[in-house]
């Protein structure tokens, strides 16, 4: 881990080249307190670490220059103006609830905190949109829609407490994917401020609309390497007038991911599927003192909403029996309640050089496959596993882990647990899946990216790159 003292930071572009000369600090420093109100700007020290990172594994730390706040879209392009002018580079943050350090702090960098800016700006129920910006958490715009019979329905794990601006940067995804997609499904327009400090709008209000490129699917993803989002015009859907919750116990994962297909092949679309594994269920009784590891081995909890609920949820409960499962069989709040525990099935964990929880996708029908060969690869190299997946969509979240013991013997688990994870991408990629589903690729994913993309492709990306942010200030080494 590097030195984290002012002295010990240079400002460098993301190609390592230095940006300011000797005592360009103050000037640099000035000039942004100049065009900002008292309090938006910081060098305090505890202000400096708590925004270097976010949850995501740290590679190696870095404390920014400063902590700059943004609270209008004029804040962010005189701060922006500024870093160009001084060639600083830019951190974008939101709730810094991220698990692939997409935010953070680079060297020689400021960090732009975006929490400020949390207006709904417009929530226009007849036309089902909103128009937010970006520090607005997503319960927040949920609980305004609710009052009009709306809903948004990106819903990642984190929606208590991240921001409409993150889950844009990484296109998050969440429990609702299944029915109704990730958060690119759901943006209609963005307004963003680039490189150079100049406003731009994308895309448009209506539902439709294929007009040019498609930039605003271009930037929902790009985790801030192309502008920085200031305002999000979203499409809301209708909020269900019924839901049902079905949990079903089976005594292996094998016949809980089979229960997904049959589901499928009933044709039935419910909005939420989400499967537990055997360690999911242990850490979730000893965390809320249940029972649920003495119920069975995997847990598939199904969600089904709208008119239809009903009726899809008793063919869901009829396909799922027949399958060998337990389950319920009326409106269970133990369902509902088991569904909120899978929200924070990560509890208070923070992904660290000791436990990561990874981000990959399958294809569905190899749900089974992917979980009993990393399964099997984690007992060959000693790591703890547990495994949650979004099974709508084949997204798993398997969690490796190792318990620190003393520095010889950690050195060695540190060593076993890079290995899996690194053979863990290798068995998703030969599946035909992907390195990252919803969490984005940060920083800790980069090792992985060329893997999955050809250099042809990543190079395509690059030059995409330098023509939206032509000096690089914009979260550099990041995504691409």
């Amino acid at each position: 881990m590097v030195g984290t003292s002012e002295e010990s930071i240079r400002n460098r572009s993301g190609n390592g080249e230095a940006l300011l000369p000797p005592g360009g600090h103050q000037a640099f420093l000035q000039e942004l307190k100049a065009g900002l109100d008292a309090g938006q700007v910081t060098q305090d020290h505890e202000a400096l670490t708590v925004y270097s990172v976010d949850q995501g594994p740290l590679l190696e730390r870095h404390l920014p220059l400063a902590v700059v706040w943004a609270e209008s879209v004029e804040d962010v392009q005189h701060i922006v103006r500024t870093c160009a002018a001084h060639q600083v580079p830019i951190v974008a943050r939101g709730a810094g609830t991220g698990v692939s350090g997409g935010a953070h702090a680079t060297q020689g960098c400021i960090v732009l905190g975006l929490e400020r800016m949390n207006r709904i700006l417009d929530l226009n129920p007849d036309d089902e949109t909103a128009v937010v910006e970006p520090g607005v958490i997503n319960a927040d715009l949920n609980a305004a829609a609710a009052e009009h019979g709306l809903m948004y329905a990106p819903d990642p794990a984190s929606y208590k407490m991240s921001t409409i601006g993150g889950n844009v940067a990484t296109n998050a995804g969440g429990l609702r994917c299944a029915k109704y997609g990730v958060t690119r499904d759901s943006v209609l327009a963005l307004d963003v401020v680039m490189a150079d400090g100049s406003l731009m709008h994308t895309g448009h209000q209506t539902f439709k609309g294929v007009a040019g490129y498609d930039l605003t699917a271009l930037l929902v993803g790009s985790e801030g390497t192309l502008g920085i989002v200031v305002g999000v015009t979203v499409r809301l859907k209708y909020l269900p007038r019924e839901v049902h919750t079905i949990a079903a116990f089976y005594q292996d994962f094998r016949s809980a991911a089979a229960g997904v297909l049959a589901v499928g092949k009933a044709r039935v679309q419910p909005a939420i599927m989400e499967l537990l594994d055997n360690g999911t269920l242990v850490q979730l009784d000893e965390m809320h003192g249940g029972d649920l590891q003495t119920r069975g081995k995997s847990l598939l909890l199904i969600q089904t909403d709208g008119f239809g609920a009903a009726a899809e949820a008793d063919v869901v409960r009829q396909v799922l029996a027949a399958g060998g499962a337990t389950v319920t069989t009326e409106a269970s709040e133990e369902a509902e309640m088991l569904v909120e525990l899978r929200r924070n099935s990560r509890g208070a964990e923070v992904d660290d050089e000791f436990r990561v929880g990874e981000d990959i996708a399958v294809p569905r029908s190899r749900l089974v496959d992917f979980v009993a060969e990393v399964e099997a690869m984690a007992a060959r190299f000693s790591v703890m596993l547990k495994v949650v997946a979004h099974a709508g969509d084949g997204n798993l979240h398997p969690t490796f882990w190792m318990e620190r013991v003393d520095p010889v013997t950690d050195a060695a688990a540190l060593e076993r647990l890079n290995a899996a994870l690194d053979e863990s991408i290798r068995i998703g990629l030969e599946m035909g899946g992907t390195i990252t589903g919803e969490h984005g690729v940060g920083q800790y994913k980069l090792r992985w990216l060329g893997l999955e993309q050809p250099e042809p492709l990543r190079e395509l990306q690059r030059r995409i790159k330098e023509l939206f942010d032509p000096q690089g200030i914009l979260n550099p080494g990041k995504a691409i």
